[in-house]
């Protein structure tokens, strides 16, 4: 019993001692509110403003650069930059990140000047006005405030991607090539006329094992297995008998460039009679069907409008 007793009161010094605070953390702190005063001036495009809030030896870093001899943007230049958000988005807005807030830490440690540190989780919202490019990306930002509260240093943490899109943009570019003929083109139109002729086994038959079904009239678009479809496709032909279908426009075979995917589109109209009273009901669907590299169709999105079996 001794040793137990000896090695709870060990385990709690080492607990103890293992914790040390280096500083306070607050929700509520003058220097939040000059960062939240500096982000509206930034979302309002008022420059001088901005520049108010900044010190003249003010730095931005971005946090992700991989250069060692990164000297960071100094103030005009990172007021030039905050200037390109807003001229160039509509709807431009800078918000809190769902669910965060904002911190300001004043730590004690190496901490002679009384610096504060203010962090920040935000979604950076828009849309660019030439190429149309929507910005809704999460940011973090670290911002260094001096005794006398102004923003002397910016550190930025930022989702590149609708930018590099927006780059993109600017410049025509291929994605890939469209076809009116082709194998994958064949295999739909027999899977769509197997199922006109009730020939179900057939129709199944050009699908992979692990074909993934997605029905548009869905609320959240969550794709169910060919198993789960087969359910499905019996309790509709339980109630409705397929007439015919007629084919609408063409397919197109499309192949992507990027991600190498292999699409079919089409349009049909499939004539359907309600078994309990004989009523004919036109139901227009739209097809996007995935294939893979053997030939099979991996993914399925059906776009139509469920109301018309009510």
């Amino acid at each position: 019993m001794k040793t137990k007793i000896l090695s709870v009161m060990m385990l709690i010094a080492f607990i103890a001692t293992a914790q040390k605070k280096n500083g306070t953390v607050y929700i509520e702190h003058p220097s939040i509110d000059v960062v939240n005063q500096f982000v509206a001036a930034s979302v309002a495009g008022d420059r001088s403003k901005m520049a108010s809030y900044l010190t003249d030896d003010f730095k931005a870093y971005n946090g992700t650069s991989d250069r060692a001899s990164d000297k960071g943007m100094d103030k005009e230049s990172f007021l030039d930059n905050q200037m390109v958000y807003h001229d160039q988005l509509d709807y431009y807005n800078i918000v809190p990140f769902p669910n965060s807030y904002p911190d300001a830490i004043e730590y004690k440690k190496d901490n002679t000047d009384g610096a504060v540190w203010v962090q920040t989780w935000d979604l950076i919202k828009g849309v660019h006005k030439i190429t149309g490019v929507k910005i809704d990306a999460a940011s973090h930002r670290l911002y260094t405030l001096n005794k006398n509260n102004k923003i002397a240093m910016l550190i930025y943490y930022k989702n590149d991607g609708p930018i590099d899109e927006i780059r993109a943009s600017f410049t025509d570019r291929k994605n890939g090539t469209i076809y009116n003929h082709h194998e994958y083109i064949n295999t739909v139109r027999k899977m769509v006329y197997a199922l006109e002729n009730n020939d179900l086994d057939k129709m199944y038959s050009f699908y992979d094992d692990d074909a993934e079904f997605i029905d548009s009239s869905t609320p959240d678009y969550e794709s169910i297995s060919l198993a789960e479809q087969k359910v499905i496709d019996k309790q509709i032909l339980d109630k409705y008998e397929v007439s015919s279908i007629d084919m609408v426009g063409y397919p197109d075979y499309l192949h992507y460039e990027m991600g190498d995917a292999d699409v079919v589109m089409s349009w049909w109209n499939i004539n359907l009679i309600r078994k309990s009273d004989k009523k004919a009901i036109i139901l227009p669907i739209h097809y996007v069907n995935y294939f893979n590299k053997e030939g099979k169709i991996i993914s399925e999105t059906a776009y139509y409008n469920a109301k018309l079996f009510d």
